[in-house]
């Protein structure tokens, strides 16, 4: 089926150096479309921004990289086993993929054919909202009814729900993901059944699939409705303990939407859980975080500060000064996440935290040595001592005040 002028191609294009790619693929005798996500989201009316623009052609890779050649266009090859050349427009790399048909699948890998065939091309897509495109004009083929789907919120596979699962099982979590980002309705219980038939075969798939997965939809519109759905007929639970706080989830996800933060996958994964040091650990491990994230996730996991210690302007500053910024950040909206609860100064605390500047400690190991100190334990005690009483002070003491108190600590030990 095909919709004349359906879309609005300025919406989805904002580089039209784009438009040189098509050209490039139209004088070889070959055809150029949009394909997924970007069409789909367009069709859907989402708030325009920079889409991640992926492409569809009846060329083979081979004359991908050909048509390009001759129009002094920049080829990268990402995927050319799979049909995939990457083509530098501007300074973005667009995804161009040959249409291509399933010959053998496991559930993880699929050996593929390519084919001139689009309509054979989108039957091996998963979804119906996924398998439209759109060509340089802005009309819009759909061979499964994809843009019905869309605008009703209906979430469903292509033909049959249990054999698409089958030939990739990540397509458990995909479903998921899309039913929490467009689904209007209750979700398809044939979708939802060939779901729970193969939520085992979850355990087989690299769990760098899976956590990229889980990390998209714990920051969809429905993300704790979805969640709920998912653990209550045991989808996650061959890869993923039952997250037990999907209410501080649940507030967490209104607090930040109420004063327009930023949302970030790992606090929402974090308050799902409430992770001692143990299991954080143990997640970190189990979803492979980075070595940066893993010390994010297990920090948040061991430093417990009170939230009434982010209400209180001194403390406040204390626990800035202990922990800095970036973790009193994220700490303050976990806290409020997991005592469901929004003090009244919430907008002050955020300006505080993004706003106080963190004071240095002056005092070095040459100050207390020019007092007459030279062991170097000793020398230690002293300046813990003095950054104590330093902060107690709420940064207050000057330098001199500092040593002066320096000697009385020497003193006092004589």
């Amino acid at each position: 089926m095909i919709r004349d002028s359906y879309i609005d191609i300025n919406k989805l294009v904002q580089n039209k150096a784009i438009f040189k790619l098509f050209r490039a693929v139209e004088n070889h005798g070959g055809t150029l479309r949009f394909v997924g996500g970007a069409v789909r989201d367009v069709i859907a009316k989402l708030p325009e921004h920079e889409f991640d623009l992926d492409l569809a052609t009846d060329l083979s890779p081979e004359e991908v990289v050909e048509a390009c050649e001759e129009k002094n266009l920049k080829t990268v090859p990402i995927g050319l086993k799979f049909g995939t050349v990457g083509v530098v427009i501007g300074d973005k790399v667009v995804e161009v993929t040959s249409l291509r048909r399933d010959v053998t699948t496991d559930g993880r890998h699929a050996e593929v054919e390519f084919t001139s065939d689009w309509e054979v091309d989108a039957s091996r897509r998963d979804l119906t909202i996924n398998a439209v495109y759109a060509d340089e004009k802005g009309n819009v083929f759909d061979y499964y009814n994809g843009i019905d789907d869309i605008e009703n919120g209906r979430v469903r596979f292509i033909g049959s729900a249990l054999q698409r699962i089958r030939e990739d099982y990540l397509r458990v979590l995909r479903f998921f993901r899309f039913y929490s980002s467009f689904g209007k309705g209750e979700i398809d219980k044939k979708a939802l059944q060939a779901c729970i038939d193969c939520r085992e075969e979850l355990q087989h798939l690299a769990i760098e699939r899976i956590r990229d997965e889980m990390s998209k939809l714990v920051m969809t519109p429905k993300a704790v409705e979805t969640l709920k759905i998912m653990f209550d007929n045991g989808i996650l639970e061959y890869i993923l303990p039952t997250a037990k706080h999907l209410d501080c989830l649940a507030f967490l996800i209104e607090l930040v939407n109420k004063h327009k933060i930023a949302p970030d996958a790992m606090r929402r994964l974090f308050v799902m859980y409430e992770p001692d040091e143990k299991l954080a650990e143990n997640l970190s491990s189990r979803l492979k975080f980075s070595k940066k994230q893993r010390e994010m996730f297990i920090r948040w996991a061991v430093r417990n500060p009170s939230l009434q210690e982010f209400v209180n302007e001194k403390s406040l500053r204390k626990l800035l000064y202990t922990y800095g910024r970036d973790f009193c950040f994220n700490k303050f909206l976990l806290m409020c996440a997991l005592n469901k609860q929004e003090p009244d100064n919430f907008a002050q605390i955020i300006e505080q935290i993004e706003g106080w500047e963190i004071p240095t400690f002056n005092i070095k190991g040459k100050h207390i040595l020019a007092l007459g100190i030279d062991d170097n334990r000793k020398i230690g005690t002293i300046l813990d001592k003095l950054e104590e009483i330093w902060i107690e002070s709420d940064f207050k003491l000057s330098d001199e005040e500092l040593l002066a108190q320096a000697k009385s600590i020497i003193a006092s030990a004589a």
